[in-house]
C-alpha cells in the first residue's frame, strides 16, 4: 500500500481537535411555533436542551473527515516502486509481429507506467522498434505529457513484420534528454526478432538510465503457424512458441474464400516443448478449396498461413485402355512414368475417357498407347471446349495416323535421331524461351531425344511452340481450344523415344502444365503487386501505402513463378514494411507471402545484462482507492445532512429521532453508518462491473483505437454495419456493403468509400447516415449506454436496416410476415427493448422506398418473399424518413461480392433477376436515407409521370 500524496496524511492528526469542536458545539436550537398565549396558562414548564452533540454523530462526521483525507492522499495498492531516476520516462515498445498476441496486456502495462509518470509529473518519450507503415525510419517521439503519451500509445497497433533493433538503437541514441531516464522496455520476448541482439540493445538502453523489461509469462508469448509443404500430399500443422510452458492445446482451422470452415484440428504443446505438430490427410476436394489456415484465439499475422495455388492438388486423369503391356512390363508402360511424376502433386485417376470425364478433372493426359477412337476424341474435344486442358504425347500410333486432336498439323511418320544406321546424333533440348510457361527451368545436359513427330511448317508454329530441340524443331506445342487448351509433347511419355521421363525436368514440366489448367500464368513475372495484406492481428485487408511489389530474386529464380516452381518448399522471402505478408499478383496468379515461411523455431530472449529488472506482463495491476474513499465520504455526508434535518424537524424520520438526541441507540447509529458505507461501495462498483460484463470484449479480441476513424467517417460518405460477434456474419455484412457501395458508385451520384464496421458498445455511430444490422441468435443485447447512443442516432435522423435473416432458415408463418415472427424477430425485440420505437406497419405499395431511385414492387434479398416493416408515420424531424426498417431476406448475402467482383452467394428462387432487384432495393434504401421524402413531394409528380411516359 502506497500513497501518491502522503503528506496529506498529516491532517489525520487534527481529528481529535475536530472531535472536541463537534462535542462542545451543540446543534442549533429548534424553531417552534407557539400557539396563543392563553393556551399556555396553567402549563408546567419542562425545557430540555441538549448539552452536547451525540457521540455517534461526532463519530460519523469524524469518519467523513478521515475518508476525505485518506482519499486526497491517493492510496494505491500494488502501485510499484517509485522511479529510480529523477529524469524522464522512456517507453520502448516492441510493436512487431511478436507483440500481437497479448497486445491488450501490453496496453495495460503501458497504462500502469503512464499513470505512475502522470502522478509524479514526469515527461515521457515513446520509441517503437518496428518500422513504420509509411516506410519511413524509426524515430523517437518528443518529450510529452502523460495525456499526449496515452493518446499516442493507444493508437499503436502491432505490425505484421519483425522489429528492427539495430535501427531502434540508432534512433534511441539520437534522442535528446539530459538527465538519466527511467527506461521501460515492453519486449516481445523474441531474440533477433528482426535484426540486432536483444542483450546488445538492452546494454544500449542501460547506458542512459535504469532499465525495466516487461515481457510475457512463460507459455504466453508469440505463437507461429508454419505453412505446410506445398508439394506434400499430407498437411503438416506445425505450431511454434517462443518460450516453453505447460501443456497447451491449440485449435487450427482452415477456411475457404467464403469463410466456411473446412477443417478444425487440435495441436498440443507438450510440457516444456516449444514445437507441436500434427499431420492430417485432407481430401483433394477440401484441399483445393482451402484459402487460409489459422490458429484460433491467437490474433497474430504469424498464426495465419495463406494458401495459394501451389497447394492445390489438381485431379488429373490418365487415359489407360491397353492393359496388356502395363501388366507384363510395367516399367515400360507410359502410365507408370506419368503416375510417378504426378502423384506427389496431383490426384491421379486412371480409366477410359468416358469414365474420367464423368467426374471433374483439371487435366486429361492421353499417352500414345491409349489408342483413342473417333467417339472418344469427340468427347474429349467437347470437354476441352468447355475449359479442360488436354495433355497428349506422341508415339508410333500418332505418327502413323495424325488426327485433329492436336495443337498443330503433324507430318505423317516420325523422325529418328541417332542409331546404328543413322549419321545423326540424339538431339538435346534448347533453353526455354522467356515467353514459355517453362521459362526458368534449367535444362539438364544429359536429356536427349531419339525420335519425335514433326510439326508441319506454318506461320503460327513459333507462337504455339513452348519447347524446342537444339536444332530448332518443336518438342512441345500448345493451342487454345474454346475455353480450354491442348498441349502436345512430340515424343513418348516413357523411355522409348527419349530419356526425358527419367529426369527431374519431366516432373517440373508436367507440374507447370497441370498448374496452367487452373489459369495460373506460368510466365515469369518481373514484379507481383500486392493485392491484400495481413495486419498485425492477422486480418486480411487493403495493402498499406508503402507496400511494394514482390520483385524477382536472382538467388531464388522460382520465387515468383507459382506455376511449377522448382522446389516443393515455399520460397523464403523476408517479410518487411515494403513486403508485408499477404497475397501478391493479379486475378489470374496470386502468390501467398506468409510470415512464418521457413521458420523452424522462435528464439526467445535468454539472457539480459546484469542490473536489469524483469517483470511479467500479467503481474497484477494497481488498485486505486481514491474514488472508493470519496464515494463513501459522499454517501456518509448525505446521511449526516439527512440526520441534521431530522434533528431540526425539517424532515421526516424513519427512526425515533425527533426527541432528544440521545433517543437513537448507539447500535442503530452504527448500523446506519455501516449500511451507508456498503451502499456507497455497491454504487461505486455495480455499474463498472455491469459494463465490463456486457460491453468489454475479450482481451485478445479488443480492437486497437484508430485515431483517424472519426475523420474518415466524417469527411467521406461511408455505409456501416454492426458487428454481431459472429465472424462469418460480419464478413458477409462487409462484403455486402462493399458490393452495394460499388453499385452506388456505378449507377448514382453517391460515391461511398469502403464500408466501416461499428461496435455498438464502443464506437460512435453519429457519423453514419445508414446502419445495416444483421440479427444473430448469440449477439448480446445492447447495454444502457449503447441504447442511449441508439436513441440519439434515431432521433437525430439516422436510419437502421435490421435484417432478422429468418428467411435464410426457412422460417415463415405462412402469411409472409417473417420479419416479425421468426427467431430473429424474437432476438430483435430483445435488442430493441427499452428504446422508444414508433408503431410499425408493412411497407405500403406507394411507400417512398418503392420509388426513391428505382421503381420497385417488392424488396427481395438473398431470399424472396417476406415483409418489409417501416414506421407507420415518419416524423418531420427526420424529413419523413422511417428511422427503423425491418426485413428478413438476408440482404447483405445478395449484395456480397468477392475481391474479383463476383457474387458470393446464390439467390433463390429468382436467380440473377432477383439479385438485380435486391441491388435496386439497396440503392433505394441508401437514397432514401440520404435524400429523405423528396420523391413524395407533389412538386415532383409531373416530372415522374413524364419519365414514366417515356
Amino acid at each position: 500500500l502506497s500513497f501518491a500524496a502522503p503528506w496529506l496524511l498529516v491532517a489525520l492528526a487534527g481529528l481529535p481537535l475536530l472531535w472536541w469542536l463537534l462535542r462542545v458545539t451543540p446543534p442549533a436550537p429548534r424553531l417552534l411555533r407557539f400557539p396563543a398565549i392563553r393556551l399556555l396558562f396553567g402549563l408546567k414548564e419542562d425545557e430540555q436542551t441538549p448539552a452536547r452533540t451525540p457521540w455517534w454523530l461526532i463519530l460519523l462526521r469524524c469518519t467523513i473527515a478521515a475518508l476525505v483525507i485518506l482519499g486526497l492522499a491517493h492510496p494505491l495498492w500494488n502501485a510499484g516502486d517509485r522511479f529510480v531516476s529523477s529524469g524522464p520516462v522512456i517507453l520502448v515498445i516492441d510493436d512487431g509481429w511478436g507483440a500481437a498476441r497479448g497486445w491488450s496486456d501490453r496496453q495495460r502495462a503501458i497504462d500502469k507506467v503512464l499513470a505512475r509518470a502522470e502522478r509524479m509529473e514526469r515527461p515521457i518519450m515513446v520509441l517503437t522498434t518496428a518500422a513504420p507503415e509509411d516506410g519511413g525510419p524509426i524515430r523517437p517521439s518528443r518529450l510529452m505529457g502523460a495525456g499526449d503519451a496515452r493518446a499516442l500509445t493507444q493508437a499503436l497497433q502491432p505490425k505484421p513484420w519483425p522489429v528492427s533493433r539495430d535501427e531502434a538503437t540508432a534512433a534511441f541514441e539520437s534522442a535528446e534528454f539530459s538527465e538519466p531516464a527511467n527506461i521501460y522496455w515492453i519486449a516481445d520476448g523474441i531474440e533477433n526478432g528482426g535484426d540486432g541482439n536483444a542483450a546488445a540493445f538492452a546494454r544500449t538502453l542501460q547506458r542512459r538510465g535504469p532499465v525495466t523489461v516487461m515481457r510475457d509469462a512463460p507459455g504466453a508469448g508469440p505463437v507461429a503457424l508454419v505453412p505446410p509443404e506445398a508439394g506434400d500430399p499430407q498437411f503438416a500443422l506445425k505450431l511454434l512458441r517462443a518460450r516453453a510452458g505447460g501443456l497447451n492445446e491449440y485449435w487450427v482451422r482452415g477456411v475457404d474464400e467464403r469463410g466456411r470452415i473446412l477443417l478444425r484440428e487440435s495441436v498440443t504443446f507438450g510440457s516444456g516443448a516449444t514445437e507441436a505438430e500434427r499431420t492430417i490427410n485432407l481430401p483433394t476436394e477440401l484441399r483445393n478449396r482451402l484459402t487460409r489456415l489459422e490458429a484460433e484465439n491467437v490474433q497474430s499475422a504469424a498464426a495465419v498461413a495463406l494458401i495459394d495455388e501451389r497447394y492445390r492438388r489438381r485431379p488429373v486423369g490418365i487415359v489407360s485402355t491397353a492393359a496388356g503391356r502395363a501388366e507384363a512390363q510395367p516399367l515400360l508402360a507410359e502410365v507408370f512414368y506419368l503416375e510417378r511424376a504426378l502423384l506427389p502433386y496431383a490426384e491421379i485417376r486412371k480409366g477410359t475417357p468416358e469414365q474420367l470425364l464423368s467426374r471433374p478433372l483439371a487435366v486429361l493426359v492421353v499417352p500414345d498407347g491409349a489408342g483413342l477412337g473417333e467417339q472418344a476424341r469427340d468427347a474429349i474435344a467437347q470437354w476441352m471446349e468447355k475449359g479442360g486442358t488436354v495433355l497428349r504425347f506422341a508415339g508410333p500410333r500418332l505418327a502413323q495416323s495424325p488426327d485433329a486432336l492436336s495443337p498443330v498439323p503433324l507430318r505423317r511418320g516420325d523422325r529418328t535421331l541417332g542409331g546404328a544406321m543413322s549419321w545423326a546424333q540424339p538431339a538435346r533440348l534448347a533453353p526455354f524461351e522467356e515467353g514459355s510457361p517453362f521459362a526458368g527451368i534449367e535444362v539438364p545436359d544429359d536429356v536427349v531425344v531419339n525420335r519425335q513427330v514433326l510439326a508441319q511448317p506454318a506461320l503460327d508454329l513459333p507462337s504455339r511452340t513452348w519447347a524446342r530441340l537444339s536444332d530448332g524443331t518443336s518438342l512441345v506445342t500448345a493451342a487454345d481450344r474454346g475455353h480450354g487448351r491442348i498441349v502436345l509433347v512430340h515424343t513418348t511419355a516413357n523411355t522409348d523415344w527419349s530419356n526425358m521421363a527419367l529426369s527431374g525436368l519431366y516432373v517440373q514440366m508436367l507440374r507447370r502444365i497441370v498448374n496452367l489448367s487452373q489459369g495460373i500464368a506460368g510466365a515469369r513475372a518481373e514484379a507481383l503487386p500486392p493485392v491484400s495484406t495481413l495486419d498485425g492481428f492477422g486480418r486480411l485487408g487493403d495493402p498499406p501505402p508503402a507496400a511494394q511489389p514482390l520483385r524477382q530474386d536472382a538467388e531464388a529464380p522460382a520465387t515468383l513463378v507459382p506455376a511449377g516452381a522448382d522446389t516443393t518448399r515455399l520460397p523464403v522471402i523476408p517479410v518487411s514494411a515494403a513486403n508485408p505478408p499477404g497475397l501478391y499478383g493479379n486475378e489470374s496468379a496470386r502468390v501467398a507471402l506468409n510470415l512464418a515461411t521457413g521458420m523452424d523455431r522462435i528464439p526467445a530472449i535468454s539472457s539480459l545484462p546484469a542490473g536489469i529488472e524483469t517483470l511479467s506482463l500479467d503481474a497484477p495491476g494497481e488498485f486505486d482507492f481514491l474514488p472508493w474513499l470519496l464515494a463513501a465520504a459522499l454517501a456518509l455526508l448525505i446521511l449526516d445532512m439527512w440526520i441534521g434535518l431530522i434533528l431540526r424537524g425539517l424532515a421526516p424520520a424513519m427512526w425515533p429521532l425527533r426527541g432528544a438526541a440521545g433517543d437513537l441507540p448507539a447500535a442503530r447509529a452504527a448500523g446506519i453508518m455501516l449500511a451507508a458505507v456498503v451502499a456507497a461501495a455497491a454504487l461505486g462498483t455495480a455499474q463498472p462491473a455491469r459494463a465490463q460484463q456486457s460491453n468489454a470484449p475479450p482481451p485478445e479480441a479488443r480492437l486497437p483505437v484508430d485515431p483517424e476513424r472519426a475523420m474518415r467517417a466524417t469527411f467521406e460518405t461511408r455505409l456501416a454495419y454492426v458487428l454481431t460477434g459472429d465472424s462469418r456474419v460480419d464478413e458477409i455484412s462487409r462484403a455486402g456493403l462493399e458490393g452495394l457501395s460499388l453499385m452506388l458508385r456505378t449507377r448514382t451520384s453517391v460515391e461511398p468509400k469502403e464500408p466501416m464496421a461499428v461496435d455498438i458498445e464502443t464506437d460512435e455511430i453519429a457519423f453514419f447516415p445508414f446502419l445495416y444490422w444483421p440479427v444473430t441468435q448469440n449477439q448480446p443485447a445492447p447495454s444502457a449506454a449503447a441504447r442511449e447512443r441508439l436513441a440519439r442516432f434515431i432521433a437525430s435522423g439516422g436510419m437502421i436496416l435490421f435484417d432478422t435473416r429468418d428467411r435464410a432458415f426457412g422460417v415463415s408463418d405462412g402469411a409472409g410476415t417473417d420479419a416479425m415472427s421468426g427467431p430473429g424477430a424474437a432476438k430483435l425485440r430483445e435488442i430493441l427493448r427499452g428504446l422508444s420505437i414508433p408503431p410499425l406497419i408493412q411497407a405500403p405499395k406507394d411507400h417512398i422506398l418503392t420509388k426513391a431511385f428505382y421503381l420497385l414492387n417488392d424488396f427481395p434479398g438473398r431470399y424472396a418473399g417476406g415483409t418489409l416493416w417501416v414506421e407507420s408515420q415518419a416524423g418531420y424531424a427526420n424529413d419523413g424518413v422511417s428511422s427503423i426498417i425491418i426485413g428478413a431476406n438476408d440482404f447483405a448475402g445478395a449484395w456480397a461480392t468477392d475481391n474479383a467482383g463476383s457474387a458470393m452467394f446464390a439467390v433463390t428462387p429468382g436467380g440473377s433477376r432477383q439479385r438485380e432487384m435486391s441491388y435496386r432495393f439497396g440503392v433505394n434504401v441508401v437514397m432514401y436515407a440520404l435524400t429523405g421524402n423528396y420523391k413524395s413531394d407533389q412538386v415532383h409528380v409531373p416530372a415522374i409521370l413524364e419519365r414514366l411516359g417515356q
